[in-house]
């Protein structure tokens, strides 16, 4: 008998690595995309990714992004691209913040390496952040950064190598199921396939017009500035990642430099957008909002703005992911979106969709990922 045939509709994070680890399992995959991946169209773009273990979120993430981290390193060895950075990173804010406390919760229950420091000791450590003595930081060693565009080009060489078919600038236009025969369709023809997995980000809703999905798209925006600290107090092997919980709850990020510049970015403050409108100017109100955190917290990142851009978070209404089978068709499967804290985990993504559609039993606990 044949092994399945599986089309994949969005060919970045989510959709190379269930590329990847489908085609080596043997499956027939046919994967899809509107745009060229890796490209700065959607959520899977700028330079780097924040992967942390100590996850403020929820604890159920933590095994995940634990097999996630083994998958990187395969895909690493198979490839010998240099994929991830280990850096250390930063949770900071104060006590009792979400942030902090969700993210001693996922410490406490996996016991995970981690320190609980005040703002005197990473003002010492770190130069580089500036928190103020009403905050806290939780400090977890195996935190680090990923190279999107990296990560996606190694699962797509990957996929190809194990047989996939790939095709790139050819949008899925909707697809149409019966008697469990899956008609794809886009402007260069009609594929049929015994399985069809969505990862299209921004765009998933627009192939379910007959569900109410409650996914939204939220334009966010990059920002990479020149130090003006004295030393390399932002290098990589001295600045960990970090992220930060502040006055009334917002929520911002940074990285090391590796050469751009410290980049940095609010984390869910953008406006909701449609996927094929978002607006890829940045204004200087924008930057301007953005330099008020830096001078509060990473002061010697304010120098000159060298680069900035735009990308998008495709949410649900609770933040969590969304990992779960149509309704009404057991052999379609919907694989996003991620609400803006994903990519870590499109490793071990891709794996649980191969593990889906060869029905083996979960790893993880994944009833919090199920349609709602």
């Amino acid at each position: 008998m044949a092994s399945p045939r599986v089309c994949i509709v969005g060919l970045g994070a989510m959709g190379s690595a269930a590329s990847y680890h489908l085609a080596r399992r043997g499956h027939r995959v046919v994967g899809f995309d509107r745009f060229h991946p890796p490209h700065a169209f959607g959520s899977s773009h700028g330079d780097t990714r924040i992967i942390r273990e100590a996850y403020f979120e929820d604890p159920v993430y933590v095994p995940m992004v634990q097999r996630a981290y083994a998958l990187w390193t395969d895909v690493e060895q198979r490839t010998g691209m240099r994929l991830y950075h280990r850096t250390g990173g930063a949770m900071i804010g104060a006590p009792d913040s979400e942030l902090v406390e969700g993210a001693l919760r996922s410490a406490g229950e996996h016991d995970l390496a981690h320190e609980l420091v005040d703002a005197r000791t990473i003002r010492s450590r770190y130069p580089g952040l500036r928190p103020p003595d009403s905050m806290v930081g939780v400090l977890e060693p195996r935190a680090g950064v990923l190279f999107p565009e990296r990560c996606i080009t190694a699962h797509l060489d990957l996929a190809r190598e194990a047989g996939a078919t790939l095709r790139f600038d050819e949008p899925v236009l909707r697809w149409e199921a019966s008697a469990g025969d899956i008609r794809v369709h886009t402007p260069d023809g009609e594929d049929r396939c015994d399985y069809l997995v969505v990862a299209a980000g921004a765009w998933t809703t627009t192939l379910f017009p007959d569900l109410a999905l409650p996914f939204s798209v939220e334009r966010q925006v990059l920002y990479w500035f020149a130090s003006r600290a004295a030393g390399d107090v932002f290098g990589p092997e001295r600045c960990p990642v970090h992220l930060w919980q502040f006055d009334e709850g917002g929520f911002f990020y940074g990285f090391p430099d590796f050469g751009d510049g410290i980049k940095v970015a609010r984390h869910h403050h953008g406006r909701v957008v449609a996927p094929d409108d978002v607006d890829r100017d940045v204004s200087a109100r924008e930057i301007a909002d953005i330099r008020g955190l830096v001078r509060r917290f990473v002061p010697g990142a304010d120098g000159a703005l060298r680069k900035s851009a735009v990308c998008v978070y495709t949410n649900t209404p609770d933040g969590h992911f969304w990992i779960d089978r149509h309704p009404a068709h057991a052999n379609v499967l919907i694989v996003s979106p991620c609400s803006g804290h994903g990519f870590k985990f499109a490793s071990v993504i891709g794996e649980i969709v191969a593990d889906r559609i060869a029905a083996v039993p979960p790893r993880f606990e994944l009833s919090r990922f199920a349609a709602r």
